[in-house]
This record gives C-alpha cells, structure tokens and sequence, in this order.
C-alpha cells in the first residue's frame, strides 16, 4: 500500500494519484469486488502508462499504492470527497458514517505518507516538470448524456506555462485534446496545487481515455507519443 518510487536521472518527476485498486485486508468497504476494477476504484491503465513513460523519460515517479475508494489522495485533506461514499452512482456502504479517528486515521496511513514522498522526490530531483498521469471513462453512469470525446485531456489551474506547449505538442501530433476538459484542473487539482502551484514548479495534468489503455500495445502507443511531447514541453522550460 505504501506509494511505488521510481528514481530517474532527468529533471522530470511524474504522479499517479489513482493507479492503484488495493484496499487493505484491514479495510472493509462492503462493495461488490468487480468494482474494484471500475473506473470509481482505479484509473484504470496508468500504472503501466507511468512506469514506461518514466521508462522512455528516464524520470522519476510516485505512484499511488492504494484505491481512491480507500482516500482519495488528490483530494484536500478536509475535503467532503476525501473518503467517498458514493461515487459515479455507486455507493460504498464501508465509508458510510465513519467516526473522525478512522478519517485522521486513513490520513495518517496513505494521505500523509503519498505526499511526503512526492516531496522527498521534489527536492531529490529538484524538477523543472511535473506531470501527473490519470485516467477517464468515455461516459459516467450518472451523467450519460455527456459526451467525452477527447482521447486526451491537459488539464491545470493558473499555472499554465507547461500546459500550453503540451497541448500544442499533442494536437501537433494530430490529436483532439481537451483544452481543461474532461475535468477542469481550476476544480480537480489538489496534488499539482500542492506541489507544483504552490511551489511555483511548471506541470502538466494528463488524462487519457481508458479504453484507449486496455492492451499492452495502448500502453506503448501512449507512452511513445506522450513521452514526445512531455519531452518537448520540457524543452520550452529549459
């Protein structure tokens, strides 16, 4: 459960927030176990997008160890979604109702030791980019009539040094890219609010499709063509 640590040699440094759907033995959430393999638990296909884009970047990474069912570690600490009961329609009946000791709890154990070690790595690598990595389903059961059509979303809040070249990068590669879209990074971006804004540190928040990220040769595709860009957005920071 503990977050995995990769060290590279570039001044690069990738996230995962959501790349795990471990939920410890100790943790009951009462939820039927499929749904541990659902885009509510996991985003799905970013662990192996991050290893071999960290693997073409020679970078660094911190990827999460546990599922956003457990916490949300892209999430505020106080936040009402921190430790969610429901999520895309599907309720989590073992989250319901949980006293303030197990919330500080599951802080101590996952939120805390997640973004320590993305501060070790910070000032290990001392990069001039951070890139997060996330996942998103092509619909949401809950709002059905919303089309996702984006294969890629760049996503950011008020720091958009690094996301403006990304984006330009991508759609140089012939791509449709959602400019803030699905998700919009001024709403969703606690972990690149916290480390990256805050510390004023260029990044960039990737969100691929998931079901562009089901076979190995997805994950290549993805990590080749992200792996271009990233590396000539970073020439622009330079």
């Amino acid at each position: 459960m503990d977050p995995v640590v990769i060290a590279g040699r570039t001044p690069i440094l990738l996230v995962a927030d959501h790349a795990s759907n471990i939920v410890p033995d100790d943790i009951a959430l009462d939820i039927d176990p499929a749904l541990l393999d659902e885009h509510v638990a996991i985003d799905i296909g970013t662990d192996a997008l991050t290893r071999r884009l960290a693997e073409l970047l020679d970078a660094s990474a911190v990827i999460a160890g546990v599922s956003r069912l457990v916490l949300d570690l892209n999430r505020e600490p106080d936040a009402a979604g921190l430790i969610p009961e429901s999520s895309d329609g599907r309720t989590i009946p073992g989250n319901s109702g949980l006293s303030l000791e197990v919330r500080e709890a599951r802080l101590r154990r996952f939120h805390i030791p997640y973004h320590d070690a993305i501060t070790a790595m910070i000032e290990r690598v001392q990069p001039r980019l951070l890139v997060a990595m996330h996942s998103f389903t092509p619909s949401l059961l809950t709002r059905p009539e919303l089309t996702r059509p984006w294969p890629v979303g760049i996503l950011y809040n008020e720091d958009e040094r690094a996301a403006r070249p990304m984006i330009a990068a991508l759609r140089g590669q012939g791509m449709h890219v959602g400019d803030n879209e699905p998700y919009s990074g001024r709403e969703l971006n606690y972990t690149m609010n916290r480390h990256a804004e805050g510390r004023g540190l260029p990044y960039i928040n990737i969100e691929v499709r998931q079901d562009l990220l089901e076979t190995a040769e997805d994950i290549e595709g993805w990590a080749q063509r992200l792996a271009d860009a990233v590396s000539a957005t970073a020439a622009t920071l330079a």
